[in-house]
């Protein structure tokens, strides 16, 4: 994990990273990683028309602005929810671009067990990308139906405290259970348990690559 130097966090939607591993985001940049986040949509056609929108555009960019990562390192698509299956070549292709731009060390993406039909399409065409990089998938507990904790990071106060910062930056879906700060610190307290941390944050390893 230390070799790991520029990392790459694949979210399907604006915010799915920030839940996933919001507090490692953190403790990279603290780490003096590179990180580079892309969201494949900013939804803007299934948000309520009292909403601007590119509402979601921008709280991702506040709420990645809290975790440490710079604008340029932010990319955002805006492929249809729900409609991820219809568009899983050209997501490809976009996957295939990023990695021989970026050339990742590590890549955190949605479990393969995730149900939810655009994080499926992440996580499998993610798997085809970047087949040669380490691989983590990170949890969505709401849409896992099973998830293997084989991978722990360790976390402080302050990486939480940053990842429920950054989640309250998207004010347009603070009406979802899991946006509760209170469920953010208890999944983290649980992960820590496990392996005698103050908080940390559990993965499936979907490829190691040492």
């Amino acid at each position: 994990m230390q070799k790991a130097q520029r990392v790459l966090v694949l979210a399907p939607h604006t915010d799915d990273g920030e839940l996933g591993c919001g507090g490692s985001i953190s403790k990279f940049i603290e780490e003096g990683k590179e990180v580079h986040y892309v969201a494949f949509s900013i939804c803007t056609r299934s948000l309520p028309k009292h909403l601007a929108p590119d509402t979601l555009a921008k709280e991702v960019k506040e709420a990645t602005r809290i975790l440490g990562v710079s604008n340029t390192n932010l990319t955002l698509f805006d492929f249809d929810v729900r409609r991820f299956k219809e568009f899983r070549q050209d997501i490809l292709e976009e996957l295939v671009k990023i990695k021989s731009s970026l050339q990742p060390d590590l890549v955190f993406m949605p479990t393969l067990n995730d149900i939810h039909q655009d994080h499926q399409v992440i996580a499998e065409e993610g798997l085809r990308a970047f087949k040669n990089v380490s691989i983590l998938g990170y949890e969505l507990p709401w849409n896992n139906l099973t998830f293997n904790t084989q991978c722990f990071i360790k976390l402080n106060e302050n990486h939480i405290q940053k990842k429920i910062d950054a989640l309250s930056a998207y004010e347009s879906q603070k009406q979802r259970s899991y946006l509760n700060a209170d469920f953010i610190r208890s999944l983290a307290n649980v992960r820590a348990v496990q392996i005698g941390a103050p908080y940390a944050e559990a993965f499936e390893v979907i490829r190691w690559v040492i």
